[in-house]
């Protein structure tokens, strides 16, 4: 009986490490030069999981002091549905709270976020690609949503995730975990 439950456990593990790697989707492999999984981790808020969070990096990896000169994608799979309101309107309180942007410049973002964001379902995938000197594209289930070109703003989005004073520091470590620093 033990002979047979450590080989069902053995033949279960070679068959997932036998399992291809997550493909990098094409529309981030097309901004994003060679682009790797650098990590991923879980956004949790006040106990409940929120989403699951992927950051893709170009080969030669992630530069914290250079994160705005560096094409990257951030990927959310939902796990609740949010409103696309309530997703711009917390962006935008993180971008004000990391102290990006003048007043007027947030209430432009905030605008852009809110006509740009859609409702999410558990599920549903939101990327946001950064491109350098241009701003972001962001996409749902693979699907175009649009562009913000606005290179400030698009430093300040990604930098909830990916700066030093984050208020998720875990879920930036996570990010960052495969990628030389």
């Amino acid at each position: 009986m033990k002979k047979t439950a450590i080989m069902c456990i053995m033949a279960a593990a070679s068959w997932f490490w036998l399992m291809p790697a997550q493909a990098i989707p094409d529309y981030v492999r097309k901004q994003v030069p060679e682009a790797q999984l650098s990590g991923e981790g879980r956004l949790r808020w006040l106990g409940l999981s929120v989403y699951d969070a992927r950051l893709y990096i170009p080969k030669q990896g992630f530069v914290a002091e250079r994160f705005s000169s560096q094409p990257l994608a951030l990927e959310l799979r939902y796990l609740r549905g949010l409103k696309g309101q309530a997703i711009a309107e917390r962006s935008a309180k993180e971008i004000e709270k990391l102290g990006f942007g003048t007043p007027a410049q947030r209430a432009s973002w905030l605008q852009a976020m809110r006509n740009l964001f859609p409702n999410v379902s558990e599920g549903k995938i939101l990327t946001g690609i950064h491109l350098p000197g241009q701003g972001a594209e962001f996409f749902a289930n693979g699907q175009f949503l649009g562009r913000i070109d606005d290179e400030e703003f698009s430093r300040a989005f990604f930098a909830i995730w990916l700066d030093e004073r984050t208020t998720v520091p875990q879920l930036r470590q996570a990010l960052l975990s495969g990628s030389p620093r």
